[in-house]
């Protein structure tokens, strides 16, 4: 009896278990069943349709087209013929276990990318043949096409999820594709959608039956979201071409609004080059091209000393500290003594010799020896330099510097505005205002990033405030209400101070440095800038060509655009940089550039510093013995 009744409570008991397992199963985790290790079921994820990119006027620079990716789920590969389907891929034995294996270390139960982007007739032609082959299927995959040959620096490019980044992810699948730079990986929420997942049942001879489970636990894709930027991409093209045999990078921002309305780095690349198959070989090329560097951002990256475009900011911080006022003059005898050594004289071409120079003139024709006096000044006006400095870095850091600005793209380099504890530590507290007199006229340890720069004019120009610079415009259609673009930024500096300044600047263009290159019509405000370039080799300080520089804005009041240029080796500010602002300036404001300015922009045009860039790599020597 004890032992029928065990017989059965056993039973009873084992079939509890059994119904209770069948019930957890089917109705609690039914509606989260994930069948994905169920080697009878196929996964094909439908990828939605990146989002599209516009300029700021609606046209297109970035679209969509269709690829083709093999497949692979190592555990459901069974009776290969290796050498047959290697022959069928086109690849040999080794590449094929190469592949393999990776495919393995990623997961055993989840697909990943074998071979990638496909020819259109392989593709046609592996499709029939497929079935035969147990664990590998065909992926649909949408990738990149750029209409136009531009801003790849600003764009971004799209490259394959890693295994690592793919084991942390809960979306992504080892050989996907992910932003990994510009706006492709600033916004790769926005414009990568969500892809969906339909399961299919497969029979034993790994063919296609028909929807798992009628489809319940399939889902649809949703499209990623189109993208305008603030970018206003003629601009763009046109200043990627007059940059062309140039090195160096260009911003221009509207000073309303701090949308970036042009950033280019040169020399720059066709961003289709890292599009499809040839990606890989290609990128290897671009990132590893240690010379000429077009994968690296100039425009946001490269930081340069600024120099006499900083002599505003000089002129700002001394008239907010009192140390000068407009009618302050100081005489220049060709240029600044700072020490009692023959060496301790800073040279100046300002052409106005042992007359006293006021403001006006002294950033219309970028006086020296105004500026060296106004800095040294400011630093020891209270008779303590660590004091004066750090109240100077103070002022120059609310227009931007020595930051990274925070707009919204991943790349940046913050520059330098030294301290008074940076020059205490490297002069152990013995030094002065002549000591670091060279960040009079934006030398010395002072470096700034191009987009820095033009955020600084755009403050000029805005008399006193600057909005974060930004590339995004609209999603979808509709604008970006973002308080950190849109809430306006105050300087240090009182806003009265920023006239006499303002109309030094249009002086510059009306008879200073910049009066060979006026737009008629428009009254630009500017300041042309040469910074010294240094290079060591064997031990030995070698003077290179100078870089040349011009911050500007336009018209002066109402100003539209801000615009600052660096060009790397191309000597005087007035000689490169100047032609090539009017002429940016001119073809945003009006459209096109005059019959009265074409031969400049030919000019421009043609102007290569190639070979000037050739020299510097084999005898730097030979050519610094042509600098001034």
């Amino acid at each position: 009896m004890q032992r029928s009744f065990l017989l059965y409570f056993i039973i009873t008991t084992v079939g509890i278990i059994f119904i209770g397992r069948l019930f957890q199963l089917q109705i609690i985790k039914g509606s989260n069943y994930d069948p994905i290790h169920n080697s009878a079921v196929k996964i094909v994820y439908d990828y939605p349709e990146r989002g599209y990119i516009y300029d700021r006027n609606n046209k297109l620079i970035v679209a969509n087209q269709l690829s083709y990716d093999v497949m692979i789920q190592p555990n459901q590969i069974k009776n290969l013929d290796t050498l047959e389907f290697c022959s069928l891929l086109k690849i040999d034995k080794e590449d094929f276990l190469k592949r393999l294996q990776k495919a393995k270390n990623y997961a055993t139960y989840l697909p990943s990318v074998f071979l990638k982007q496909l020819a259109k007739d392989d593709f046609a032609f592996l499709q029939e043949k497929l079935h035969k082959y147990h664990g590998f299927f065909i992926q649909k995959r949408i990738i990149r096409k750029y209409p136009i040959n531009a801003a790849a620096n600003v764009l971004g490019y799209l490259g394959e999820v890693n295994q690592s980044l793919a084991k942390k992810s809960n979306y992504y699948q080892a050989g996907e594709l992910i932003g990994k730079d510009g706006i492709e990986k600033q916004y790769e929420h926005f414009l990568r959608g969500k892809k969906g997942k339909k399961y299919l049942q497969r029979n034993n001879l790994n063919k296609v039956t028909g929807s798992y489970k009628e489809g319940k636990h399939d889902t649809l894709p949703i499209q990623g979201k189109d993208l305008t930027l603030t970018l206003d991409i003629d601009l763009q093209v046109y200043a990627q071409k007059l940059m062309t045999g140039k090195r160096g990078g260009i911003v221009a921002i509207e000073p309303s609004s701090g949308e970036i309305l042009a950033l280019v780095t040169a020399p720059s690349y066709d961003p289709n080059l890292l599009v499809g198959r040839k990606r890989s070989k290609n990128s290897v090329l671009l990132f590893n091209d240690s010379i000429s560097r077009p994968a690296f951002d100039r425009s946001l990256l490269a930081a340069y000393p600024p120099g006499s475009p900083f002599k505003m900011m000089n002129a700002l911080i001394g008239l907010q500290e009192g140390v000068i006022n407009e009618q302050s003059t100081f005489y220049c005898h060709h240029g600044y003594r700072y020490g009692g050594k023959s060496t301790d004289f800073m040279g100046c071409h300002c052409g106005i010799f042992s007359r006293p120079v006021d403001l006006n003139s002294a950033i219309a024709r970028s006086c020296n020896s105004y500026f060296s006096n106004t800095y040294k000044r400011i630093v020891e006006h209270e008779n303590n330099p660590s004091k004066g400095v750090d109240d100077w870095h103070d002022h120059a850091a609310s227009f931007g510097f020595g930051n990274y600005l925070g707009y919204d793209l991943p790349a940046g380099s913050p520059g330098l505005i030294p301290t008074g504890e940076y020059y205490d530590n490297a002069y152990r507290y013995s030094w002065n205002g002549s000591t670091t007199i060279s960040n009079a006229i934006g030398q010395g340890e002072v470096l700034t990033t191009p987009i820095q720069l033009a955020n600084f004019t755009a403050a000029i120009a805005n008399r006193g405030f600057f909005y974060t610079p930004h590339i995004l415009k609209e999603t979808n259609k509709k604008s970006i209400e973002n308080p950190k673009y849109t809430v306006p930024h105050k300087t240090t500096i009182n806003k009265e101070y920023f006239t006499p300044v303002v109309e030094a600047m249009a002086e510059v263009f009306k008879t200073g440095t910049g009066k060979y290159n006026q737009v008629e019509g428009i009254e630009i405000c500017g300041k042309t800038g040469t910074a010294e370039n240094f290079i060591r080799n064997n031990g030995i300080k070698i003077q290179l060509p100078d870089h040349s520089i011009l911050v500007a804005f336009a018209p002066k009041d109402d100003p539209k655009i801000a615009i600052a240029i660096f060009v790397e080796n191309g000597g005087y500010g007035s000689t490169i940089a100047a032609p090539i602002t009017s002429l940016l300036i001119e073809k945003y404001l009006n459209g096109t550039i005059s019959e009265k300015n074409k031969p400049r922009e030919q000019r421009m045009l043609d102007l290569s510093l190639q070979d000037i860039y050739d020299k510097l790599i084999q005898k730097p020597q030979e050519i610094a013995s042509g600098t001034k």
